[in-house]
């Protein structure tokens, strides 16, 4: 089983069939991820209009903690 997993660990196609099935997950996961974000802090302002400032920069920092993770699994894809 593992001679058989390094043989198609070798072929070039493959791996890049790997990459871009990975790099997809990765952009889906994040857009996903920023909509349901994005979502609940609309839903959150609409119920306390008051507290709109501290929602809409915890949106902004969770937002970004995300892109970042994104953007760091996209590089480590494209070394790797």
């Amino acid at each position: 089983m593992f001679e058989f997993a390094m043989l198609l660990a070798q072929d070039e196609t493959l791996y890049k069939l790997g990459v871009g099935i990975g790099m997809g997950l990765v952009i889906l996961g994040a857009g996903l991820g920023i909509g349901r974000i994005g979502g609940s802090a609309v839903d959150a302002i609409a119920r306390q209009p008051e507290a709109s400032g501290t929602i809409s920069t915890q949106m902004l920092i969770s937002a970004a903690l995300i892109e970042g993770a994104t953007v760091i699994a996209l590089i480590l894809m494209l070394i790797l």
